[in-house]
């Protein structure tokens, strides 16, 4: 099975990913582009989910809390950190676009999370900061990192300036050998600026029994079941992606591919 989840260019629904579709165990994904007054919804299941606004402004239900006029992005590049809901296990979600809006559910098995109460998670709240340096330079906002309450999800926005790496040196989480790796699937949701750009990424292991070179275009997909996982932008087009990780731990620990860690020595 390809790592490439090609996007559908029309319609309400842009890219799915399930745990079974995906051949795995934690991270639903899905991503949806929303005309005034059109919803999409989540029904109640076991999982906690939570709710990012990529662009555009929207009211979001959650069984019976209602919060309305949620978003003030027109793009996923303007510089500033989105809106974004929790919701705990069991309870129905309906997003509807107040205005043109695109957004995103990130779900994963919930353990406790019903005790829970949702919440709105406020742009302010959310950390931005730069990693790396030079032509390695990317920006990134922790939507719901592992200090804030949740079960299993982890969620994380990038934007890669042109002609830029990201999420390089290359490294991995898929062992489960805290504390010094966790094991975390992961999904990149890719947009790129000038829409009609690509970026490549690859996902491969240290043995290569997993290795694949992929060009992503705006909206695609990229499932990380294992190994290591960089991002490349060409000159020209500034690239941003969406992670929603999980697994067992709710913890971030990984580790650099050795044959490249010598970078951070410069």
């Amino acid at each position: 099975m390809s790592l490439l989840v090609k996007a559908s260019q029309s319609g309400r629904e842009i890219a799915r990913v399930t745990p079974q579709s995906a051949g795995w165990k934690y991270v639903g994904f899905a991503a949806y582009r929303l005309a005034p007054s059109e919803a999409a919804e989540h029904r109640a299941s076991d999982d906690e989910v939570c709710v990012v606004v990529l662009q555009g402004r929207v009211t979001v239900r959650a069984q019976d809390q209602i919060w309305r006029g949620l978003g003030r992005r027109a793009s996923v590049f303007d510089g500033e950190a989105p809106y974004a809901v929790y919701v705990p296990a069991g309870r129905p979600i309906t997003v509807t676009a107040e205005t043109p809006a695109e957004v995103a559910l990130a779900s994963a098995p919930a353990a406790q999370s019903r005790s829970r109460g949702a919440r709105v998670i406020e742009p302010a709240s959310m950390r931005r900061y730069a990693r790396g340096q030079g032509a390695n330079t990317r920006f990134i906002c922790d939507i719901l990192p592992q200090t804030e309450p949740a079960d299993r999800l982890l969620v994380v926005e990038v934007v890669t300036p042109a002609g830029h790496a990201s999420s390089y040196p290359p490294h991995k989480h898929d062992t489960d050998d805290l504390p010094n790796e966790s094991a975390l699937e992961e999904t990149y949701y890719h947009r790129l600026d000038p829409a009609q750009g690509f970026a490549f990424q690859r996902v491969y292991t240290d043995d290569r029994s997993l290795d694949e070179a992929l060009a992503v275009e705006n909206h695609d997909v990229v499932l990380v079941p294992r190994g290591y996982h960089p991002v490349v932008v060409p000159y020209g087009y500034d690239s941003y992606y969406l992670n929603v990780m999980a697994g067992p731990t709710r913890e971030w620990r990984f580790r650099n591919d050795p044959a490249h860690e010598w970078m951070l020595a410069k």
